[in-house]
């Protein structure tokens, strides 16, 4: 059975009211898609609007996406031990870089931060269930209702995801082929559970599942 997450693991828009009510848009860093984010030492980014995806290079040289990044969620290098970790932004956002210590000192600052972290928590725990699963289909399709469920906005077809990951971007978040990804989607396509927009964006139409053929990647 396809991993699907509960919608109750969404974002907080709460603790986003939170982070710009204290710090106002004059403090937000605005970056276009596809620009690289630095990471600071005792620093921590949280994401106000838009989206980043955290990338690694593996030993053999391959990319691999570690994970997305949406509203009201943070990332850094206090949040990560892995080497050769980059943020790339998937459309233009803007970002909140506040230190450590500034954390440390806003009680209600730190109680949103933890429920945050724990939303990345969870969607970690998401992706390596993904992993576990032998068919890749299943994987495509758990990704993209991960991704739907936890940002996608309601449309006439289902959830579309305003965002663009290219399907190697998939592939690497899944541990297959860019190839194999490609027939998967097409599959879903003609199924009837994957639309794209004229925007060319996904959208999850979550008709009831069919089989999409007997062959495995």
């Amino acid at each position: 059975m396809v991993f699907t997450p509960s919608r109750e693991a969404g974002r907080s828009d709460g603790f986003r009211e939170l982070l710009e009510a204290s710090y106002h848009n004059s403090n937000l860093v605005h970056l276009s898609a596809g620009s690289s984010v630095p990471l600071l030492k005792n620093s921590i980014w949280l994401v106000v609007r838009g989206m980043v995806k955290l990338t690694a290079i593996s030993i053999h040289g391959d990319e691999l996406l570690l994970g997305l990044v949406g509203p009201s969620e943070p990332f850094g290098d206090p949040l990560t031990q892995v080497e050769a970790y980059g943020v790339t932004t998937l459309c233009d956002s803007d970002l909140l870089c506040l230190s450590c210590d500034a954390i440390g000192r806003d009680p209600q600052l730190a109680v949103g931060l933890l429920q945050a972290v724990g939303q990345r928590y969870r969607q970690s725990e998401a992706l390596l269930a993904l992993l576990g699963l032998r068919r890749i289909e299943e994987r495509v399709r758990g990704f993209l209702e991960l991704l739907a469920t936890s940002y996608g906005q309601p449309c006439e077809q289902g959830l579309r995801l305003n965002l663009k990951l290219t399907h190697q971007d998939i592939a690497s978040a899944l541990s297959t082929t860019r190839v194999t990804v490609t027939r998967v989607l097409g599959a879903l396509k003609d199924e009837g559970w994957l639309h794209i927009d004229d925007q060319r964006r996904l959208v999850v139409c979550f008709l009831p599942r069919q089989r999409l053929g007997s062959s495995q990647a």
